[in-house]
């Protein structure tokens, strides 16, 4: 992939809706949510602290994470779909 994020912001490849439930039920694509959970793919350089010192961003590249239901700015690449978001926004690593 070659888009480089800017200061804190992380992309971030949604996993997939669920297909069906534990029980077996399959979800229909009008009922399905957006998936809460996804991938880093790409870290931005870090913050600029007030002091003006660089702080490095907390996750990496491979990173698991949760992040908030409306998160993030939706993008597509070379027909895959992303999200930009700031660090901020990331919940937390799994």
């Amino acid at each position: 992939m070659n888009i480089k994020p800017l200061a804190d912001r992380v992309i971030v490849a949604p996993a997939a809706a669920e297909e069906k439930t534990k029980s077996g039920i399959i979800i229909p694509d009008t009922a399905k949510e957006k998936p809460q959970r996804g991938e880093v793919v790409a870290v931005g350089e870090g913050k600029v602290s007030e002091q003006g010192a660089l702080m490095k961003p907390q996750v990496s590249v491979g990173d698991t994470v949760l992040y908030g239901k409306y998160a993030g700015t939706e993008i597509s690449v070379d027909g895959n779909d992303y999200l930009i978001m700031r660090e901020s926004d990331i919940l937390a690593v799994l």
